[in-house]
């Protein structure tokens, strides 16, 4: 296993409350890509798997898209092949996940279903994916997040009266206590003795306030599981995984700018329509 001494000790140590000059996931993909090779490029490549997913899904929506995400590591030409079912073009398309293609090849009879989402669809399957990760530590770390996820899911449903299981997807030990347990904490303290803290967590009423401690949650884990190994191929994920924390908190300042703006726009017209760029909507 590599060593990524250099490049981790290059860039500057990295807080949750970060506001100043730092690189961005996107500056950082490259660099790091260029570096990576073997077993690890495969992990490395998992990590940012998540923003080609989101962009398959927005072309498949939309041919005519600009709005790709640049920290997908596939090129629109690429996506596009995919789509079409194209081979045999030189980029290795046969090293896309299996998951991806069977995606792109269901899409069009699921898409004639009521009520099909195609973002959770392809997320599900994504985690599917990571979570069978040959490091056992960044495997842990995507069942993490997949099961925040569905806790989050689950107290927001049954705090507005959903059928839970409605809502929860997938499989797993907490997937299914979250769809079958009537207990306040779905029976799961004895297994995961966090889950008190993300009740807390998913009762904060400001959704702001709410997104920053479930970061912090995911930040201090990170920060536990890469203490013994710094430079490791985990440490230098966790790292892109810090900052793209951090570059949804950049994005989320000018979101609540674009906010306060509103408030000052309805102040001023009373009952005059917003332009829809200027509203977030957010659970």
């Amino acid at each position: 296993m590599a060593n990524y001494y250099t490049i981790l000790t290059g860039q500057a140590p990295l807080k949750l409350s970060d506001t100043g000059s730092r690189a961005t996931l996107e500056q950082l993909k490259a660099t790091v890509l260029d570096i990576v090779q073997g077993e690890d490029a495969r992990l490395v490549n998992d990590f940012f798997l998540k923003f080609d997913c989101q962009n398959l899904v927005r072309l498949i929506k939309n041919p005519d898209t600009e709005e790709l995400d640049s920290r997908g590591t596939l090129s629109r030409e690429q996506l596009q092949e995919l789509l079409l079912g194209e081979r045999g073009t030189g980029w290795g398309v046969e090293q896309v996940p299996q998951f991806i293609k069977d995606f792109v090849n269901a899409y069009p009879a699921k898409a004639a279903t009521n009520g099909y989402f195609p973002e959770d669809d392809i997320l599900l399957a994504y985690y599917d994916h990571a979570i069978q990760s040959s490091n056992a530590t960044l495997a842990e770390w995507y069942r993490l997040n997949f099961d925040l996820l569905s806790l989050m899911t689950a107290f927001v449903a049954r705090k507005n009266g959903w059928n839970v299981a409605d809502y929860v997807k997938g499989q797993g030990e907490v997937c299914d206590a979250l769809r079958t347990s009537t207990a306040s904490d779905f029976g799961l303290t004895a297994t995961m003795p966090f889950v008190a803290d993300i009740m807390k967590i998913a009762d904060e009423t400001d959704p702001v306030q709410k997104e920053k401690k479930m970061d912090a949650f995911k930040w201090a884990w990170l920060d536990e599981h890469t203490f013994f190994e710094p430079f490791d191929v985990v440490a230098l994920i966790a790292f892109l995984a810090r900052t793209e924390l951090l570059d949804r908190w950049a994005l989320l300042d000018v979101e609540q700018g674009k906010a306060r703006f509103t408030e000052i726009i309805e102040g001023l017209r009373g009952e005059a329509r917003v332009p829809e760029e200027f509203i977030r909507t957010r659970v």
